[in-house]
């Protein structure tokens, strides 16, 4: 048993051995790409009241779309905007709308709804 764990210790140091590490400008690169990338952006906790609002609206979006199964593409024809603008919204770029646009792509689904304010 114990020369099977020494043996297995030594392959593994083997591997870690011929494995190579990232350099720094590789890793550089990647770290820029991420940061670059079009990820859901997060709300601030002290973002104003306006700005929370028209955050929870994006995730009425998200929410809609998930419970309906329905693509980013069917979206956009739902609210009769193009692709690009719903993938803001589903990415939470809420300085690209204003409240009355938001509430008006949301309205062409959700005929109904109630807004409060409070």
């Amino acid at each position: 048993m114990k020369k099977e764990i020494t043996d297995s210790f030594r392959k593994t140091l083997e591997r870690l051995k011929m494995s190579k590490w990232p350099s720094k400008k590789e890793l550089d690169k990647v770290l820029n790409k991420m940061e670059l990338s079009d990820g859901t952006i997060h709300i601030s906790p002290d973002a104003s009241s306006l700005d929370k609002f028209r955050w929870e609206i994006c995730q009425k979006f998200i929410r809609y779309k998930r419970e309906h199964g329905i693509t980013q593409r069917e979206l956009a024809s739902l609210i009769q905007t193009d692709e690009g603008k719903v993938s803001k919204i589903l990415h939470h770029r809420i300085d690209e709308f204003s409240t009355d646009r938001l509430i008006g792509f949301y309205q062409l689904i959700n005929p109904d709804v109630k807004i409060k304010v409070s």
